[in-house]
């Protein structure tokens, strides 16, 4: 079988379905990448076949100060439609030259659906966030028309005219790399829950008596992380008995004290195998990394579908939210010690951890699409 995975160009979104191609390939399928080719290249083993598609200009440079409907507005017309009419024409490219079985689509990737509904091959949503699973729109139908128009004009430029649904959620299957136990809920459209794609987890357990806390906010939110990160050094500098691990790629933190150890990037894996609470802003993916390692959470959420997943986390009782526009140091380090000291946050994210495990990750993800090609 041949399975065409259809990527936007954000790491977060690519490292889920990573592993599930291996997977894959290691069954003897052939596997085939759409997308930005460098940063495919750069995540992707040495011999990973790989179809470039265009990006638009100034993909990824959003305003960080939006919010409501005007950073949803901002998200269609400046970041997922203009994503999809620059790649369309390399998503088509690649079906004709791959010929795939199978298109796997980001959520965000809406090229990857709109070419195969448009070409009649089947196709499976990669749902990389939960976010989606939550309707934000209820309760506001103007809001939800407006974004149901958006769908609508890209279909009929660029798909199928005469199909229907939503083009985030394929009529096949949606692979979501959670489970139930975060998401809740019940759906219309074929759902599996395979789980985080991150390959075993192997807890260490803290390297020392002084627990680790570990803080990041993403790779794509470096020009808005700084105030936030400042705070967290004061937190932790009051606190001598933790130890902290930041991640700072923008170099905006200078004067750490000695229980502070400050990084561009680290294998966050390795990290969390000995960590014992993470501070971010909700990212799927860190959440999802941080709860596999049954890790309580302290979430800031920024943007996007961050408030959605740092709801999801407080619902769950494995963490407590912030504002991060207003959380100052003092909220920051009482949210850390809470969640370190009060054991029913970690209770419920190994509640969550159990259910990541039973639920298979990039094999059962394989498992999945293997019985829908065939």
């Amino acid at each position: 079988m041949r399975f065409l995975f259809v990527v936007p160009p954000l790491v977060g979104h690519i490292n889920p379905t990573v592993g599930v191609a291996r997977e894959l390939r290691s069954r003897g399928h052939r596997v085939a990448w759409a997308g930005d080719a460098g940063l495919l290249r750069s995540r992707l083993d040495s011999d990973a076949r790989i179809y470039p598609c265009g990006l638009p200009a100034d993909f990824g440079q959003r305003p960080a100060d939006l919010r409501g409907f005007a950073a949803l507005k901002y998200l269609w017309e400046r970041v997922l439609t203009p994503l999809a009419e620059a790649m369309v024409p390399g998503v088509v490219d690649a079906v004709a030259a791959f010929r795939p079985d199978v298109i796997v689509a980001d959520q965000q990737a809406l090229a990857g659906a709109l070419v195969a509904e448009r070409l009649g091959v089947t196709w499976v949503t990669s749902a990389s966030t939960s976010g989606e699973f939550t309707d934000p729109l209820a309760g506001m139908p103007k809001m939800r028309q407006w974004q149901d128009d958006q769908l609508l004009d890209l279909r009929r430029r660029f798909g199928n005219p005469e199909a229907s649904g939503d083009l985030r959620f394929s009529p096949y299957l949606v692979l979501a790399f959670t489970t139930k136990a975060m998401v809740g809920g019940e759906f219309d459209f074929p759902v599996a829950f395979v789980g985080p794609a991150i390959g075993p987890v192997h807890p260490a357990g803290p390297a020392s008596d002084q627990p680790l806390v570990f803080i990041s906010l993403g790779t794509v939110n470096a020009d808005t992380s700084a105030r936030f990160l400042g705070e967290c050094v004061i937190a932790l500098r009051a606190r001598p008995n933790l130890r902290g691990v930041i991640i700072d790629p923008a170099a905006t933190i200078h004067d750490a004290p000695p229980n502070v150890v400050v990084k561009p990037f680290v294998d966050q894996l390795a990290v969390l195998a000995e960590a014992s609470a993470v501070v971010c802003h909700g990212g799927h993916n860190t959440v999802c990394e941080a709860l596999a390692y049954g890790l309580p959470l302290v979430i800031a959420p920024i943007r996007d579908d961050q408030p959605v997943i740092a709801e999801q986390v407080k619902q769950a009782g494995a963490g407590v939210r912030l504002r991060f526009d207003r959380a100052r140091a003092e909220a920051i380090g009482t949210a850390i010690d809470t969640v370190l000291t009060d054991p029913a946050y970690r209770t419920a994210a190994r509640t969550i951890q159990r259910s990541f495990a039973a639920a298979g990750g990039a094999v059962a993800a394989a498992n999945e699409l293997i019985t829908l090609a065939s």
